[in-house]
């Protein structure tokens, strides 16, 4: 007993000598990591630059993430080590931001770094003046110089003596910088985007496309799901059987490939080689949502059931390990537990020998690849580790006949076991905070997928993830906030807020027909044009004209490992003035289309969500509007047809005619006069604004909806 009593006298005076900087009250998970740092950490506010001032000294700002490896890297090496600690808190009032709760600071500086070095990604690392002006940036700086790069010791010593001896020239070049950076959202709108846009994008993806494994490029291979939605919208308008192609080979190599995590479900972020082999091991919410698009269209188009369960497995992942009791979505797991990049993931021949009975085990380990020496190297020796990636090369419904269900029900049950037993493993950090904007992601995809696969449990998620954003991540006055995490969300929304959950909206919308989230669309897209839209020029700036000041305020085109607010914003209006009969949403996005249209004809590749957008725009559209008694045999079998198929370019609409006067008609102004023809469920599809006569025959509405006009 007296043992057990010294050993928690000695546990509390460790704790009670513990030392935080400012960042202990931050809610961001990943500042928080930096709390017991050496360094004396101020999260991005007034006290901080006001220190700066006082005390006439530059700003260090380092921007990262939760699960960002060299994040972590530089941490330990540089952040934890009181040597430069204490450089850095003689020379500089230092700063960390989180760039998921705080995007706007990271967009700025991570164009600064861009127009100073041509390159960028996390941590960035930058120096400035107390009034927020730029003078150096950077990325990863190791402790001391090697191999020509210059070491944070040397740099912190460096800017130290500029600061003190060459300032002007230092604060001249950030004026420059500034202005630079200034000048970048000043541009005239050019001519509507048109369909050569889109064959020029098409080309070049071809040109990129890795026809022996899918994908794009070459290592690191991204999964960039908005380039094979693209493609199939390109499929669907031109017939054009090298894009669906494309697009399927990508599908089944990720499905494949040690990208996927094989037995808990769920992409990695990227694959570090051109196999999809070994990935980077961290998980990300917005990978999730918009692959399982990517997989639910696919399986729209093609008919192929395993691009079908792909997405159902996405989705178990989802469910299962990012979801908050609240109803939001996590953000991110880590790629790294016990101090090992993807120790949680892989396996030793050893350890599924352990689990599973002799022939199991082999049959496991045939299936998935498994090497007696592994498959997994060592990064820095290249050695085999004896660990291995668990990947198939073929697919799982090619390895025995697909009626055999107890062959897959076997295989399926010993996944169980190996997964039953990696969860006892210590796991990777979970970056729990919820994002409205991710989340916003997630909810089309939920939304989406349980119309399409007829699963009521995704739709249901989705309407609890919107009830709680609803609640939780809203203001009395109607805005959206940013960030919700321990009880108490924060961060006024920015513009990706807006349109990603207008996004899930419409998809939920068309998959409950609930007027309730029509409503919602209008009043948050009434929201984001008040507070976003740029007046002057055209197009959606990324934070609000009353949010905090900044050296600039950006506005986003670019489709990277997420689509731009002003892409997503575009396909929303278009898909609004659909559903609601409303133009002036149409004119916003063909304002949209025209502000940022010479960038797009540069660098088509670049925006391929905002392509389409166009295509929706371009043409042939399609507005189709059910009119039936809710519930009634006809009018589900006309939904259910209409479900099946691979229809990008449509909008939907259900009215229920069994009432005299139906929500609907308060929403839309063209459908009032839609009712039953000869007594039975009718649609009603335009094409381009011209109508077809009503129909009761759901596959002469199918055959207008494939029609070109």
């Amino acid at each position: 007993m007296k043992i057990i009593e010294e050993n928690k006298k000695q546990k509390d005076e460790r704790q009670s000598n513990r030392k935080f900087n400012k960042l202990i009250t931050e809610k961001s998970p990943y500042l928080l990591q930096h709390a017991e740092n050496p360094v004396d950490w101020y999260p991005w506010g007034e006290e901080a630059f006001e220190k700066a001032k006082t005390e006439d000294k530059p700003i260090f700002l380092s921007v990262g993430y939760s699960t960002c490896h060299w994040c972590h890297v530089m941490a330990h090496e540089s952040f934890e080590d009181t040597i430069v600690a204490k450089l850095m808190n003689d020379v500089f009032v230092s700063i960390k931001v989180d760039r998921e709760e705080r995007p706007d600071i990271d967009k700025i500086y991570m164009t600064v770094c861009q127009i100073m070095t041509n390159s960028g990604g996390w941590p960035l690392t930058i120096l400035m003046t107390p009034d927020k002006k730029p003078f150096f940036a950077g990325t990863y700086f190791p402790k001391e110089s090697r191999f020509g790069r210059i070491g944070l010791i040397d740099l912190i010593n460096r800017v130290n003596n500029l600061w003190k001896n060459e300032r002007k020239e230092l604060l001249a070049s950030s004026e420059k910088i500034t202005f630079a950076l200034q000048d970048i959202n000043i541009e005239s709108p050019g001519r509507s985007l048109e369909e050569k846009v889109i064959e020029n994008a098409y080309s070049r993806l071809s040109m990129r496309f890795d026809e022996k494994r899918g994908g794009f490029g070459s290592a690191p291979k991204f999964p960039s799901p908005h380039n094979l939605l693209f493609l199939l919208r390109y499929w669907k308008r031109t017939e054009d059987k090298n894009a669906l192609d494309m697009v399927k080979s990508t599908l089944k190599a990720m499905r494949r490939g040690g990208i996927y995590d094989q037995i808990g479900f769920g992409f990695h972020r990227y694959s570090t080689d051109v196999n999809w082999l070994v990935p980077h091991f961290e998980k990300m919410l917005y990978d999730q949502a918009l692959l399982a698009l990517s997989y639910i269209e696919a399986y729209q188009a093609t008919g192929n059931i395993e691009y079908g369960n792909t997405a159902k497995e996405i989705f178990t992942y989802v469910l299962r390990d990012m979801s908050s009791p609240e109803g939001g979505f996590y953000s991110a797991e880590d790629a790294d537990s016990e101090g090992e990049e993807g120790k949680f993931y892989v396996w030793t021949k050893e350890e599924i020998e352990n689990i599973l009975e002799k022939e199991d085990a082999e049959l496991i380990e045939s299936i998935y690849n498994v090497e007696t020496n592994g498959n997994y190297l060592d990064e820095a020796t290249r050695a085999k580790t004896g660990k291995n990636i668990l990947h198939l090369k073929v697919d799982l419904s090619k390895l025995a006949n697909p009626q055999d269900e107890s062959f897959h029900s076997s295989i399926e049950s010993m996944r169980q076991k190996l997964f039953n037993s990696r969860e006892t493993r210590i796991k990777p950090h979970r970056d729990d905070k919820i994002l409205t904007d991710w989340n916003g992601l997630m909810i089309a995809a939920l939304a989406k997928g349980g119309f399409v696969l007829n699963e009521q449990k995704y739709i249901e998620a989705a309407k609890k993830a919107v009830a709680f954003i609803l609640k939780d991540l809203r203001k009395s006055n109607g805005r959206l906030l940013h960030r919700y995490r321990d009880g108490t969300a924060e961060i006024d929304a920015y513009v990706d807020d807006y349109s990603f959950l207008i996004w899930g909206l419409i998809n939920l919308y068309e998959a409950t027909f609930d007027t309730f989230y029509l409503k919602t669309v209008i009043d948050l897209t009434e929201d984001q044009i008040n507070h976003f839209w740029d007046s002057f020029i055209g197009g959606f700036f990324f934070t609000a004209e009353d949010g905090e000041k900044l050296l600039a305020r950006q506005k986003e085109i670019y489709d990277g490992a997420i689509p731009s607010g002003n892409s997503v914003a575009m396909l929303n209006l278009l898909k609004l003035a659909q559903l609601t009969g409303n133009q002036d949403y149409e004119k916003k996005a063909d304002h949209i289309s025209r502000v940022f249209a010479e960038n797009i004809r540069k660098s088509p590749v670049a925006h391929t969500f905002l392509l389409s957008a166009v295509d929706y725009a371009v043409g042939p559209t399609y507005s189709l509007v059910i009119a039936g008694d809710t519930g009634k045999e006809d009018t589900n079998d006309m939904l259910s047809e209409i479900k099946k198929h691979f229809l990008p370019n449509k909008s939907l609409i259900f009215r229920p005619t069994e009432k005299t006067s139906p929500k609907i008609d308060e929403f839309s102004n063209f459908v009032q006069y839609f009712d039953k023809f000869d007594g039975k469920a009718t649609a009603y599809v335009c094409i381009n604004k011209t109508c077809k006569t009503p129909t009761n025959d759901v596959n002469k509405a199918l055959e207008y909806l494939s029609s070109k006009g």
